[in-house]
């Protein structure tokens, strides 16, 4: 019996501090041109594969409201994240390219970091959550 109390504490110690430290991220999309699709989130905790598919950590479809898209992705640890955005209009849940990759739907980073021949990397567009919660503002038109 005591064993199984030890072995109950122990799992509990472990668990019970990620649960403290859980943080809520806010991704909050501005500028958007109009109500139709949704707008995709993906957000990065690493340098490695930003901002490509493979690098995701999380990801989800957010629906516009009054020309504007947001949502929350909860329990994350604290600290460095970079989020990328798309908003696909055409509901075919994939970032529209033309010839030579030009993007044909709108699409924005955190830190609303910039596009010059090739996305931003992870460091441009980083942020800290903190706990318990951290609101990030991307403005699509930027």
């Amino acid at each position: 019996m005591i064993r199984i109390l030890v072995v109950f504490v122990a799992i509990a110690l472990i668990f019970i501090p990620a649960m403290c430290t859980a943080a809520v991220l806010e991704v909050v999309v501005v500028g958007l041109k109009n109500q139709n699709g949704d707008v995709h989130i993906a957000i990065y905790n690493t340098a490695e594969h930003f901002p490509y598919q493979e690098g995701v950590l999380h990801e989800a479809e957010a629906p516009i409201l009054g020309n504007v898209a947001r949502l929350k992705f909860k329990d994350l640890t604290p600290g460095a994240y970079a989020v990328a955005i798309y908003h696909d209009e055409n509901f075919n849940h994939e970032f529209d390219q033309g010839l030579f990759g030009i993007p044909l739907e709108d699409y924005g980073f955190s830190n609303n970091a910039t596009v010059f021949l090739s996305p931003p990397s992870f460091e441009e567009a980083m942020f800290e959550v903190k706990n318990p919660s951290t609101t990030v503002e991307i403005d699509i038109n930027k």
